[in-house]
This record gives C-alpha cells, structure tokens and sequence, in this order.
C-alpha cells in the first residue's frame, strides 16, 4: 500500500500500537529548554526515575534570558527567570545531559541551535515543549511539542503514546513573485485554510516552489505550520537537506553519513499515497503578507485594506488593534520593529533585512532591536559586516534569545504600542500587555522600520534612484 511520508516515519518509530488512534512512539531526539522542563524534572525526582538515555536529550536556554549583555546570572533581575535557568542547570549536570548554557558559545533559540548543529536528521522523531517544534520537518524529520507529563514520560522512557495524525498535502507551485519569502508563502496557506484548518493533520508541504527554498527558508515554513493546528509539518529531504548537514557536529560523518544519505533518500511519500486533504497554492498569488488582526489567519497584501469584519472575533481583533476597516494597511504607523525569533532569525533572514536596511535610517520614533537567533548566527553576520549595516541604520544589536516573540525577558512593548515584528504569533498579550503586532517577514520589518508604517517591501527591491 503506498504511503505518506509522515506514515512512513510513523511506522518506522512505532514500538506498539496502543488503540485504533494511538500508538507507543519511539522518539530519537529530545529538546529542552529553561521554560517547560522544571516541573517534568520534578516528576521524575518524585518518583525516584532517572534519564534513560541522557544522551538522546539536549537542553537550551532560551526563553526568559536577557538579551543585553550580563557577565554571569546574577545581573538577570528576573528571580522568577534566574531561578528557571539554575534548575536547569542543576537538572541537567544531576543527569549527564548536555546543556548549552546563557555563556555556552552554541546558545540559542533552541529551534536555531539544533538545525545549525546538526542534531536533525532525515527520518528522525524529534520531541521538545515548544509548539513550533515542527520546524525541523524541513529536514524529514517528524517533530512536535509536547507537554510537561509528556517530557517527563520522554526523559524516563524515550517514548510517547502519540496519537496518529491525518495526511495533509500543501502543494506550492511557480516561481515566487518579487518581494515574496517562505514567511509569506506559511501565511498564506494560514490564512486559507484558518487558524485550525489543519488541526488533526500532518501537513507535508511539496511543489516546484517548496523545491526551490533554502533549507532556512523551509524551516519557517513547517515552524508556522503550527499555525494554523498542524502538529506536524514535513517536507521530503533532498540534496539541499545533505549538504546543509554535510559537516556538521552532530551529523554523521564519513561512511556513516554515505550510508544514512542512501536511507534518507528513501523518505519520500509514494507516488499514489492517499492523503487526507490536498491544498493547492499558485506561487503567483501570493503578495508580501501583513497581519491586520489578532490570529496569524488574519492577514492581508500589504497593498490592501484592513478588512471588514465579518464576526465578533474580527471585531474584537479590531478593537484591540486600534484599526477601523477601510483603512489603508501601508497607512498604519509604528512603534516598534522586531527581527527576531524562531521563525525568522536565521543568518539568511538576517542578510535579506540588511540587504533592504543598505544605506537607510530607521524613522523617527520606531525603537528597532534586531535579535539573531544564536551565538552562531550573530558571529557569522558580524564576521559578513551585517552588524554594522542594522547599527548604522538605527537597530540595537542584541544577543541571541526568544526575546520579543513571546515577551518573557526584558524586551517588552509598551501598552498600545504598534510593533512590525518577524515572530509567529500576534495573539493579545503576547509581545507585552496592550501591544499590538503585526506578523510579517524579516524584510517587510526593515522596510517598516525605514518608513515608520507599514510598507510594501518592493518598494525597496526596485532599482533606487
């Protein structure tokens, strides 16, 4: 019978079936961070279980960490936050497993350090208590986040009853139109299908468009997946996914890596596979995206209007945006602009945002920080002179962390403030109590920045006079 790529990995991870729905997964790899691990930790302890395979777990600080430079844990002035990155230290050495610390050169977003380190692998299960942990689908990885119990269950036993998902193809097709990114090409399909149109399913994103990203740009594809429901987000890997690996710390070397490249090359979804639902997206139609509302489905071309709300969610969004329908989109001023977060701080975000900061300066009472998504990525732009391109241009250069994307540190925005930001949520609350976002791609936030509003990045890709 032919099967789906996330069948396959399912199948290829599957210690016992439980029911009809659910069966016992085996899980390769296990992520952790300073945010969601205390208290599986706790329960653990309590029941006198150690780590089964402290290898098989790697733990990141991430979440609640300041930004700005500290010279050890003392100057964190969050105590609830300090107390968070300790246990996990202590959780982690009482253990054997490895962590990469606030001062560990590798730190990072854990989503950034675990692809650029070489940790996922085609045809792995991949686990961690982050939701946006789909991102490492773009390497033919089946990942997900899981919740505190889980994680505790995981780090005792190296498995997971996992409920099976449905089959969800998204295929993409055509060359992308100018000004176009994988961050437009994710809300696109968000705002199609809505903010759970694809709750129950494994979505595999496939399509001459999808064949054509980078391997950083398909991880923001399967990271927003999550998005719109899906729990998973896959894509087949391919020569681009082998080179990205080839080298890397963590990834198999030698013959090991000719001989697993040969097996990778097996994890596609056979020709005649059955999926559950099929979306088809023309490249073409797609236009640089803004969000307008307070779900990432709610979005809009930067050349259009702020829409007419069409229930009592939209007009709450409204309200709590401050916008009227009707209004011009490229019209709304801002506060602040954010480059930054899981979905959208890799070395390749960060040269497209500089590409379009060349020579330009943030307007007039927009506060911009810029916040690479790991030590890694914020050397190798220092060592390409991009630091200096977003200096020059008004943005604070910061450390690596989740920062703004979620508010949990000390880069907060204001009660009403209006931030263009290259996270993945813009729920009430979730860059700080009263501030508005609007989601968008890294180089839609520089061109906003530059320009105080909204703005049409094409503006900026046309031969400048």
């Amino acid at each position: 019978m032919p099967l789906t790529l996330y069948e396959k990995l399912v199948n290829q991870h599957t210690v016992a079936r439980i029911d009809d729905e659910h069966v016992l997964l085996y899980v390769d790899f296990h992520i952790m961070n300073e945010y969601t691990s205390p208290q599986a930790f706790a329960g653990l302890h309590a029941a006198d279980r150690a780590v089964w395979r402290p290898e098989a777990h790697l733990a990141v600080v991430d979440h609640v960490n300041p930004t700005r430079p500290i010279a050890d844990l003392s100057e964190i002035e969050d105590e609830g936050g300090r107390l968070q990155i300790e246990t996990l230290s202590e959780n982690c050495e009482r253990h054997g497993i490895t962590l990469f610390d606030l001062f560990d050169p590798r730190q990072g977003i854990e989503h950034v350090v675990v692809p650029e380190n070489g940790f996922a692998w085609p045809g792995m299960v991949i686990a961690c208590g982050d939701s946006h942990t789909t991102t490492y689908g773009a390497f033919g990885a089946l990942a997900f986040g899981i919740g505190t119990s889980e994680i505790e269950h995981v780090l005792a036993t190296q498995t997971l009853a996992y409920k099976v998902l449905k089959p969800m193809q998204v295929r993409v097709d055509g060359p992308l139109p100018l000004g176009v990114s994988a961050k437009d090409i994710v809300m696109s399909f968000v705002e199609k299908v809505g903010a759970a149109g694809a709750s129950g399913y494994a979505v595999e994103f496939t399509g001459t468009t999808i064949n054509a990203l980078s391997v950083e740009a398909r991880m923001t594809l399967c990271n927003m997946a999550v998005e719109a429901g899906a729990r998973a987000a896959v894509i087949a890997p391919d020569q681009k996914v082998y080179d990205y690996l080839s080298g890397l710390p963590h990834a198999p070397a030698g013959d090991d890596f000719r001989l697993a490249k040969a097996d990778w090359k097996m994890l596609q979804s056979d020709l005649g596979a059955c999926f559950a639902r099929r979306v088809s997206i023309a490249a073409s139609s797609i236009a640089p995206l803004v969000t307008w509302g307070t779900s990432p489905d709610q979005c809009q071309p930067i050349t259009s209007s702020v829409p007419v709300p069409q229930n009592q969610a939209d007009q709450r969004a409204l309200d709590y945006m401050g916008l009227k329908a009707g209004q011009s989109l490229s019209a709304i001023d801002i506060d602040r602009a954010f480059i930054g977060s899981c979905t959208n701080a890799r070395i390749e975000d960060l040269r497209k945002a500089a590409y379009i900061l060349g020579g330009q300066k943030v307007a007039d009472g927009v506060t911009a920080i810029v916040v690479p998504g790991s030590k890694q990525v914020r050397k190798a732009a220092e060592d390409e002179g991009l630091d200096q391109i977003f200096k020059n241009a008004g943005f604070e250069w910061r450390g690596s962390g989740c920062s703004m994307c979620l508010a949990m540190n000390d880069d907060v925005a204001a009660d009403g403030e209006r931030c263009a930001s290259s996270t993945n949520r813009n729920f009430e609350g979730r860059q700080g109590r009263g501030a508005r976002t609007h989601l968008m791609s890294p180089e839609m936030v520089a061109a906003a920045a530059v320009r105080g509003t909204l703005t049409d990045v094409r503006d900026f890709l046309e031969p400048r006079k």
